[in-house]
């Protein structure tokens, strides 16, 4: 993508099923816990540059120290800081006693079996180490502790903010991490009250009766209590201080979520790719989270999946296999692959099938995946053609005319590249549009000036800045006839509330053009009549709120939209022909048939909250209102 959008939080919680001196006798050291918890969040920091962090829960310290630690930082180094602030407490500790595991468990700082691991990005716009997760509740009892971090986004923190009012609380901020720890919180609190009232009557007193409420606490009851009215994308993990461990994905199944447990270690990651590099383990050792389920791991190491919220309209957002999620996922692998084949009756159409005279590249580096899918097809194609012009020919065949056919060939260079990084200094400068033209660079001579098409495929558009601003203006630079983008998704028109920082209608180059058609063509009373629909329903539940956006859109087919994107998006003084080509909604389908959240393609929102949200969105856009549709 070549404005890479802030996006998708991910999370890591690990549970060591064995004493630390296990690991220490087996791996070598009693680290593990630790090294694991390192390596899969470095292999997920695509998911969070923002900032990191991370808590550990001992499970049996002695009263008087301390059971639960946490570290968190800001910046893209945050991996880094956190991990080199956890062995910093072990610098002044002799060899003898950093290598003996049981000294470690019972005097070290993050010496621990239950870890949590956070990377964060912020979709909400609020930054600073208040807002890096694990979030954290203290309380003197082990049990009434709670540190949280998640993969999420709610549409519906007024109503959940309010709900926490009725109960008499004063939350501290209206963001929804805080919202969602106290939610949570309170009712743990109330599931070790019940405990606690439930359990004195048997007689239990003191540590006795500390340990009983511990092993009683109901923590399928606490989620299910805590979530039944959340509106919105996650998947959040839980530590609990007295050492339960929990990761809840949401009922839509939006938001992913993998695990892996053995008898030594209990995993869950955002992604499969990671759990598998960090253990080892084939593909099918790995599994995905069920929409609405929860994996609990007991102080005691019980391993339990329990259903939180039945599945509601079960779609998984279609942007991980896209874009967001790491390719080496095998699945993912192939799909994005795929998606780039079912790309070639429109490709052929730009280019009149004229292959001889086109060169075929990508904008890296996200979209070579479907660059090789793409470039497979047209091999297909090209392979087909001349078995066609040797049947055609038949015995009357000449040797030189086998060659010529035989020669034919998809040619394929990579004639983008990625050079610089912006750096924030120049972020505000003046000449910042300059400086972003050059993030991208060319390969001279490539091409054939002049004689060739050029056909550039990418995983997205959005708002289509930079293609405008760099992209076409340094392929245009090296005289192709014609220039076609291939985007490898649909067409981008609608706003994201569910993880992604994606929510303004104006940043959308569809959109946009979608409005400039309706005035060309004098039908700006559409653009009036959504806005008076949508103004009536503003203060509607989101229950009965319907998304009149769509109605910007249907007057036109995806071929006009294109059409004015690609004239929107030309830059002026560009000599060749500009033509943008994006992937159908249908073969999206068929490509990533298990992932259909097409929200920002289509305006099917899994969630009443989604409708809510891009209603707002659109009164933002008329109203000239340039802040998110959601907080």
């Amino acid at each position: 993508m070549t404005e890479p959008l802030k996006h998708e939080c991910g999370i890591v919680m690990i549970r060591l099923l064995k004493p630390l001196e296990y690991y220490q006798k087996k791996y070598g050291t009693w680290q593990y816990g630790l090294n694991k918890l390192y390596l899969l969040m470095e292999k997920q920091h695509n998911r969070g540059q923002e900032g990191a962090g991370l808590a550990v829960v001992k499970l049996d310290s002695p009263p008087g120290s301390e059971f639960i630690f946490r570290e968190r930082a800001t910046g893209s180094g945050a991996i880094s800081e956190i991990f080199s602030n956890v062995y910093k407490n072990y610098e002044k500790v002799s060899p003898e006693q950093f290598n003996d595991a049981e000294y470690a468990n019972q005097y070290l700082p993050f010496a621990g079996e239950l870890f949590l691991g956070h990377l964060r990005y912020s979709t909400t716009g609020k930054s600073g180490i208040s807002y890096v997760h694990p979030f954290m509740r203290r309380n003197n009892w082990r049990s009434r502790n709670l540190a949280l971090a998640g993969n999420f986004n709610m549409t519906n923190v007024d109503e959940l903010f309010n709900d926490l009012l009725a109960q008499g609380q004063h939350p501290r901020d209206y963001a929804d991490t805080f919202v969602l720890l106290e939610s949570l919180g309170h009712h743990l609190d109330r599931e070790v009250q019940y405990q606690f009232d439930k359990l004195s009557k048997t007689g239990a007193k003191g540590n006795d009766l500390n340990d009983l409420i511990e092993k009683n606490l109901d923590i399928h009851f606490m989620l299910n209590k805590a979530s039944e009215n959340w509106d919105g994308g996650f998947t959040i993990g839980g530590l609990i201080g007295c050492g339960d461990g929990f990761v809840f994905r949401d009922p839509w199944g939006i938001r992913p979520a993998f695990y892996y447990n053995d008898d030594e270690i209990v995993v869950v990651a955002s992604e499969r790719p990671v759990i598998q590099t960090a253990l080892g383990l084939d593909v099918d050792n790995v599994k995905e989270l069920n929409p609405g389920q929860a994996i609990i791991v007991k102080k005691d190491g019980t391993v339990m999946f329990s259903q939180i919220q039945e599945p509601k309209n079960v779609t998984p957002c279609s942007f991980e296999r896209i874009y967001f999620s790491r390719g080496s996922d095998a699945d993912i692998y192939r799909e994005r692959k795929q998606l780039g084949k079912l790309l070639l009756p429109q490709i052929l159409k730009a280019i009149d099938s004229d292959i001889q005279h086109s060169v075929f590249s990508f904008i890296p580096n996200t979209a070579e995946v479907a660059f090789f899918g793409m470039s497979e097809s047209l091999n297909e194609y090209m392979n087909d053609v001349k078995i066609r012009k040797i049947t055609e020919k038949g015995h009357s065949l000449t040797e030189e005319e086998l060659n010529r056919i035989l020669s034919m060939k998809v040619r394929t260079e990579k004639v983008v590249i990625k050079d610089i990084k912006l750096r924030t200094f120049i972020a505000q400068d003046n000449n910042r549009d300059d400086l972003a033209a050059h993030v991208y660079d060319v390969t001279y001579q490539s091409i054939n000036p002049e004689k060739d098409n050029l056909v550039v495929i990418d995983d997205s558009i959005v708002r289509g800045t930079t293609l405008k601003q760099s992209i076409i203006k340094i392929l245009d630079r090296i005289h192709p006839k014609k220039i076609v983008i291939v985007s490898s998704s649909p067409q981008i028109r609608y706003p994201d509330c569910y993880g992604i920082d994606m929510s303004r209608m104006g940043e959308f180059a569809a959109f946009r053009a979608a409005i400039e058609l309706l005035k060309e063509r004098k039908m700006q009373s559409i653009i009036d009549e959504v806005y008076r629909k949508s103004l009536a329903q503003k203060d509607k539940p989101k229950e009965e709120i319907v998304n009149y956006v769509k109605e910007i859109y249907a007057p036109f087919t995806d071929e006009e939209i294109s059409a004015k994107m690609a004239e929107m998006l030309t830059p002026k003084g560009t000599k060749a022909k500009i033509e943008l080509v994006f992937q159908s909604i249908e073969n999206l389908h068929k490509a990533t048939p298990n992932h259909k959240g097409d929200w920002y393609f289509s305006g099917n929102y899994p969630t009443p909250g989604g409708n809510r949200m891009v209603n707002t969105a659109f009164l933002n856009y008329i109203e000239g209102v340039n802040k998110r549709s959601y907080r």
